[in-house]
């Protein structure tokens, strides 16, 4: 029996190549061909009958099962497999075993931001973590140059606009303070998740953040889990990632 038609974006995340935003992007530059014919946006292909390549590379069906790691990033490692300034990635810490495997980073951390980072080879799974539509909520422990104080933390919802872009976070919470005083640490959690908003949004505010951490996807945490440990993780764990948190502020 013929398999079913699916979007052409959805093949490639399926086959852990890229994400399904990725694959938008590698289309409409021309970069994917199915049967030797450049893609269209919107091209459907038969999986096991088309042939889909990007560049020179094909791209075939999966033949072994689906891998996906939690790793406690350290300050300094990027989220790329390569960088043209020969930085360290965050791939240089799994074992020598796991380094073949084609893995996608579901939801980066800049070099200078630390915790947690998940990696797969299920492009679905990485989707539904990065896309907002999602509403995965990431949990991030901000440390601040100096003190903000409890009375302005609804500011960080409601947001500030910075160049026509709107920057904020769903949820904060000042850590060790009284509601009418300040401190250095902040809990923001946000199920989006622009280029360096958080660093961004605190900036334009006139805050410096000099560390910041992510703790939590969905209900999964970095409790217990060593700074530069990889974890294996398991199907419950990979549904605890996709838990969605009805409380709101």
């Amino acid at each position: 029996m013929m398999s079913p038609e699916i979007r052409l974006q959805k093949y490639l995340a399926e086959q852990g190549y890229c994400s399904r935003r990725e694959a938008d992007a590698l289309v409409l530059e021309g970069r994917v061909r199915v049967n030797g014919h450049v893609a269209e946006p919107g091209r459907r292909v038969t999986p096991g009958e088309d042939t889909v390549k990007v560049g020179n590379r094909i791209v075939r069906l999966k033949a072994v099962e689906d891998l996906t790691l939690a790793v406690n990033k350290p300050t300094g490692l990027i989220c790329s497999h390569r960088d043209p300034h020969n930085s360290n990635t965050v791939y240089d810490l799994l074992p020598k075993t796991l380094r073949k495997r084609r893995l996608l980073c579901a939801g980066r951390l800049d070099k200078d931001s630390e915790g947690l980072v998940i990696l797969t080879s299920d492009g679905n799974l990485a989707n539904r973590l990065m896309h907002p539509s999602g509403l995965i909520v990431k949990q991030y422990r901000v440390t601040l140059d100096h003190p903000f104080p409890a009375g302005k933390v609804g500011l960080l919802r409601r947001g500030v606009t910075v160049d026509g872009e709107l920057l904020k976070v769903e949820q904060a919470r000042i850590i060790g303070s009284t509601e009418m005083s300040s401190s250095t640490r902040i809990d923001v959690r946000m199920h989006h998740g622009k280029k360096r908003e958080i660093r961004r949004l605190f900036n334009t505010l006139g805050y410096t953040v000099k560390r910041l951490r992510r703790q939590q996807i969905g209900s999964f945490s970095l409790r217990g889990f060593p700074l530069r440990g990889v974890k294996v993780l398991t199907m419950k764990e990979i549904n605890q990632l996709l838990h969605i948190d009805q409380k709101s502020d």
